[in-house]
């Protein structure tokens, strides 16, 4: 059975069109088409029913994905292990992490790395979710979380310093604070609003933090955000309010099969020694507070 042929098999199943097969493929919906149906002719079995919405898996279809995603993992661990065998300091690394964390943590410091190894290209993927270094989206990933995957290994290089803040001007005018930039809606059942702020009202509810940070430039009122990033902007000032530390710490990851691939390694320990280079600042060393005058 050609490996070639479960790729475009296994892209349909996953996503359900042709049109959606061929962008993740890279190639013109008619080819995945073309493909699916010589597959099948060459097999002996209708593999989908063709729908008006899309392609739906028959039965045989359903028996042959069990056995074509083992097929695919053992591709991918035999991609891995010849990349991990590679000693070279050169050609293309893959580096993901939050976009504020490549911003605020990374670029400033990339240059040192890149004079240092000028052969590696380093490529930068701007991403809250965790990629998926088993099927090499990414070779290393810079991530703040309390429990990385068991797959990948890594180190967890320092805690992540978190504290309350908002805009000198906002805490001059409201003495008291009653206005709150929050996460999500379940961010109202969190110790800290319930200690510190139980009847104050949320002025804004967003998922980015580089949003929250704008708010509360904009003087909507407190936000609880990483220190790294609100100790960077001049216009906020963080509350002698006493919080629960967060369990997240920052982790330089690879996956296992890749960890002693040159190139990894001394992606590994720059980004390691630039992370503690920078421990004040993370762990909320360097806050400048709110003093009433």
């Amino acid at each position: 059975m050609n490996w070639d042929d479960l790729r475009y098999f296994l892209a349909l199943s996953r996503l359900g069109t042709v049109s959606g097969a061929g962008k993740e493929l890279g190639v013109k919906h008619t080819t995945v088409a073309r493909r699916i149906q010589a597959f099948e002719q060459s097999i002996g079995s209708r593999l989908f029913d063709r729908l008006p919405n899309g392609y739906a898996m028959t039965h045989a279809g359903k028996r042959l994905l069990e056995h074509a995603l083992v097929m695919e993992e053992q591709a991918k661990e035999v991609d891995r292990k010849i990349f991990g065998l590679e000693a070279q300091l050169k050609g293309s690394l893959k580096l993901t992490a939050a976009h504020d964390v490549l911003t605020q943590l990374v670029i400033p410091q990339i240059g040192l790395f890149k004079r240092a190894y000028p052969q590696i290209n380093i490529e930068l993927s701007s991403s809250s979710q965790l990629a998926d270094l088993a099927a090499r989206e990414a070779d290393i990933a810079l991530r703040f979380t309390p429990n990385p995957p068991d797959y990948l290994i890594g180190r967890n290089v320092l805690p992540l310093g978190i504290g309350l803040y908002a805009s000198e001007k906002y805490l001059e005018q409201n003495p008291k604070v009653d206005h709150l930039i929050l996460w999500s809606m379940q961010d109202l059942q969190s110790d800290w609003v319930r200690q510190h702020f139980p009847t104050a009202t949320v002025s804004m509810i967003t998922n980015d933090v580089t949003t929250m940070i704008a708010s509360a430039c904009n003087h909507m009122g407190v936000v609880r955000v990483p220190c790294y990033i609100a100790d960077r902007n001049p216009s906020l000032r963080r509350l002698r309010l006493e919080i629960a530390p967060s369990t997240w710490g920052v982790w330089v990851l690879s996956h296992v099969d890749t960890r002693e691939t040159a190139k990894i390694k001394a992606c590994r320990e720059f980004l390691i020694d630039i992370i503690e280079q920078q421990r004040s600042l993370i762990t909320g060393q360097e806050s400048t507070y709110y003093s009433q005058n």
